[in-house]
């Protein structure tokens, strides 16, 4: 067989991999991918809706330049509002960055240890959590402690339970996914439990000390632990494809502002944050950005080194299948390209 003919073997089969994995992508995301990126941000988030996104909030800080939102679609669809730059979103999994925070205070000031175990702080999981006595404060943080994911239980968004010791109950008993240290995994029982040894340590709810020592700190006012510390119109409506109501009223963890989220996120990378140690412990614990999923919900926390700009992107609305948690990715990433090309254009 001739090098020509081997050649051309090889290129029809990379051809019909391309062809049938584009086959299982669905066609929202792959035509948000190919279609020619737009000349500023307005377009690409009016894009982003028209692909069906029914809201979203673009907030960038770049060096150089005053801080921006950029919006499009609905803050509530029924009325039909348009979305507002400072609504009020539900941030979902973002909020562990701030708990990760938290932690890296709290051990700063003695009152927690990131190498006493869950058993120590928690002592009644003994013996319904495998391994407790093993497990400790700096695994839960990287998510290597090993227990199940009560998010994971079959069916949990379609009837989500309600605090800490319903959600809790979900995995007692169960086998660990794996040893101690012995892998990486996201859980979000690793963070609900940091949460419950926080208060526990602290002798008052966690989130006090956070609007304490972090939010108070940064002159963060738009930022709350629930959506029963506001008013309702403040909140952007969530939709759930195949669900036919509004999920605002749905309390499932804090809501912020996407500015306020990128002033966290700012804080967080530059240190301003912390104190004396603590970023550097914070830099070996955990990462310095978030994406966040709860139905209606997804968020995006990211900071790009290259051109120093923090994005933070809300969409609202989600589906069963997660097509639009990968095209909430595309999206992002459009904008990220966006913000480079003009800094490159900027540049000449």
């Amino acid at each position: 067989m001739t090098k020509k003919r081997i050649k051309r073997i090889i290129q029809i089969s990379l051809l019909a991999g391309t062809l049938t994995s584009l086959y299982f992508v669905p066609w929202i995301v792959v035509k948000a991918w190919i279609m020619p990126l737009p000349n500023t941000i307005e377009e690409q988030a009016n894009e982003a809706v028209s692909n069906g996104f029914d809201g979203i909030i673009i907030y960038v800080d770049q060096a150089h330049h005053e801080p921006k939102c950029y919006t499009a679609g609905w803050h509530n669809k029924n009325t039909e509002q348009p979305t507002r730059p400072d609504a009020l979103f539900k941030i979902a999994s973002v909020s562990k960055l701030y708990t990760a925070a938290a932690v890296v205070k709290l051990n700063a000031m003695g009152l927690l240890s990131l190498d006493q175990t869950l058993a120590d702080y928690l002592p009644e999981l003994s013996g319904k959590i495998e391994h407790a006595n093993e497990i400790t404060i700096e695994m839960l943080v990287k998510h290597r402690s090993g227990i199940p994911n009560y998010t994971d239980t079959p069916n949990y968004w379609a009837h989500p339970k309600d605090g800490y010791a319903e959600n809790l109950d979900l995995i007692l008993g169960l086998r660990a996914n794996f040893e101690p240290d012995a892998q990486y995994e996201y859980c979000n029982t690793n963070y609900l439990l940091l949460s419950k040894i926080m208060d526990s340590v602290l002798g008052y709810p966690h989130f006090d000390f956070i609007q304490n020592k972090i939010l108070d700190r940064l002159h963060l006012t738009n930022t709350f632990k629930s959506i029963h510390d506001v008013t309702s119109d403040r909140m952007m409506s969530g939709y759930h494809k195949g669900h036919p109501l509004d999920l605002k009223t749905d309390d499932v963890g804090m809501i912020a502002t996407a500015k306020d989220v990128g002033i966290f996120l700012r804080a967080l990378i530059d240190g301003s944050v912390f104190d004396g140690n603590e970023q550097e412990t914070y830099s070996k614990l955990y990462e310095y950005e978030h994406k966040g999923w709860v139905p209606g919900y997804q968020s995006i926390a990211k900071y790009q080194k290259d051109i120093d700009a923090v994005v933070v992107q809300f969409t609202s609305t989600t589906d069963p299948k997660l097509y639009y948690w990968n095209l909430a990715d595309v999206e992002y990433n459009r904008v990220i390209k966006l913000l480079k090309k003009s800094r490159q254009g900027n540049a000449h």
